[in-house]
């Protein structure tokens, strides 16, 4: 399973903390907000429970009181009360008082749930015990008169405050009990559901925009960062024979990615120095070789022609010249892929015809193989630019291959096919499977593979991979193809420009 990018995961693990915390920072502020209302509203029945204490008239004895409370009073009472909590219209208030006997002195009627409210108020009310007088202090001896006197103040209980639903709403009831009465105040709250749900659908449509913004601004972010990291992705990727000179510049880079830089910038000097070594090496060494060579080959050809013909002498210097011109060859491909490998292999461009070289290698392979069955199928009149001596040196390789690894009675085709800016050849043979092991190496330098290490089958180990060179060098390619079963084939890539 594929991974996200890691500037990718940045963004969403971004997204996810910022979403957690305000998510959370939401939820908490909602709740609060809440309870802050719920609270001031808790304090505004408290308010108005504490200014329903009943007076009596002045003189009158507490045993009537409650019976000549008379309702136009707590008409008035409810009233206040729907105007103290904002609203003209249907009043959200529902007011039940009791008096000390239980009986109802006053109700409201005007709600479509007033009975299911009352029953709650009545249900609160009876849940509060009644006050108990205070024991009422001795008045002073002149006052001994038990008929005479103001009477005991009784203080109430503390309202209770609890939320009750109906089947259709719920409702904040706050109730107590005086001494000569009970009263229980039920305020719908419709007005702070609403007003919680707008904050509710605040919260959800502000959260996920605050999402989006963090996580682009994260990705945004980590770009930037990221930065010298793609630098460096991007300097890697050049670093082939002709990018070992790159280095990344360190003066524009964060301070946490200097050393990074500066190890890999040193890696670059170390494989720069070393290659060109190596290069100069294999150049040079090919350079002094050739001469010795020329001159050895020179002064074996001449002794061949002094000696007796049919001698035992000739057959030696005829084998030793054999070996001199291998060697000479050997060389000649080291000089080239030293160039190659330099990016100074000088390409001599002429226009040439390929269909013509292609049918003078096949006159060569009829008379170097005649037992192989040749197919062809090209066109005449296929004409590009290319250095004619180089091109001819990669197909003689590729015929010489198909020749060598063929099988017994086997066969060459030759297929061509362009496009407007390529031209492909594509040269197949029968042979063995090349195992898949061996097909990533074949183009490695004095790689031979395993049936082909004892001196049966010529070569080296170097034609495919200079092959390989000359094309790349033309801005073309050659590969392996992936074939059938029982055959082996090379496509030749190069530009018709």
């Amino acid at each position: 399973m594929k991974l996200p990018s890691f500037r990718l995961r940045i963004a969403l693990l971004s997204a996810a903390l910022a979403g957690t915390t305000l998510v959370g920072f939401g939820a908490v502020s909602w709740f609060q907000i809440y309870n802050a209302k719920i609270s001031r509203l808790d304090a505004e029945l408290l308010n108005h429970l504490m200014r329903a204490t009943p007076m009596p008239p002045r003189g009158e004895p507490p045993e009537n009181q409650g019976k000549k409370s008379r309702p136009s009073r707590w008409q008035f009472y409810e009233d206040s009360l729907s105007d103290a909590f904002g609203t003209n219209t249907k009043t959200p208030i529902a007011l039940l008082v009791l008096d000390a006997n239980g009986n109802i002195l006053y109700q409201s009627n005007s709600l479509p749930a007033d009975v299911e409210v009352n029953r709650l108020l009545l249900k609160r009310l009876q849940l509060i015990p009644l006050p108990s007088p205070p024991q009422r202090e001795p008045p002073p001896p002149s006052n001994r008169n038990p008929s005479v006197g103001p009477p005991p103040f009784l203080r109430p209980r503390p309202p209770k405050f609890v939320t009750e639903k109906t089947a259709k709403a719920a409702w904040r009831i706050g109730a107590t009990k005086f001494p000569n009465a009970q009263v229980g105040i039920a305020v719908n709250l419709q007005a702070v559901d609403q007003e919680m749900a707008t904050i509710r659908n605040i919260f959800l449509v502000s959260i996920p925009g605050s999402l989006l913004l963090v996580a682009i601004g994260a990705w945004l972010v980590s770009g930037g960062a990221l930065h010298p990291i793609r630098q460096l992705t991007g300097v890697i990727q050049q670093v082939t024979v002709k990018g070992l000179d790159q280095r990344i510049p360190i003066g524009t880079t964060d301070v946490e990615f200097v050393e990074l830089i500066q190890v890999f910038n040193l890696m670059l000097e170390r494989l720069e120095r070393s290659f060109t070594q190596a290069s100069r090496f294999s150049g040079d060494a090919a350079h002094e070789l050739k001469t010795p060579l020329t001159i050895l080959q020179g002064e074996i050809e001449r002794t061949l022609q002094q000696v007796d013909p049919g001698s035992e002498v000739q057959q030696r210097l005829s084998n030793l010249l054999d070996e001199v011109r291998r060697l000479s060859g050997i060389m000649r491909k080291l000089l080239l892929l030293s160039l190659a490998d330099a990016g100074k292999m000088g390409l001599y461009l002429v226009e040439v015809d390929m269909s013509e070289l292609l049918l003078e290698m096949l006159e060569d392979v009829e008379m170097l193989a005649p037992h192989l069955t040749v197919k062809t199928d090209f066109t005449d009149g296929l004409r590009l630019q290319s250095d004619r001596d180089l091109l001819i040196q990669v197909l003689q390789n590729l015929f010489s291959n198909a020749i060598k690894y063929n099988l017994a009675n086997g066969w060459i085709q030759i297929r061509t096919y362009q496009t407007q800016t390529t031209l492909h050849v594509t040269i197949a043979n029968a042979s063995k499977d090349i195992p898949v092991s061996e097909r990533e190496r074949i183009f490695d330098r004095f790689y031979r593979g395993d049936p082909a290490r004892t001196r049966k089958i010529e070569g080296i180990g170097l034609g495919l991979s200079l092959s390989r060179e000359i094309a790349r060098a033309h801005h073309g390619d050659l590969t392996l193809d992936s074939t059938a079963f029982g055959q082996t084939a090379f496509t030749l890539t190069l530009p018709m420009k």
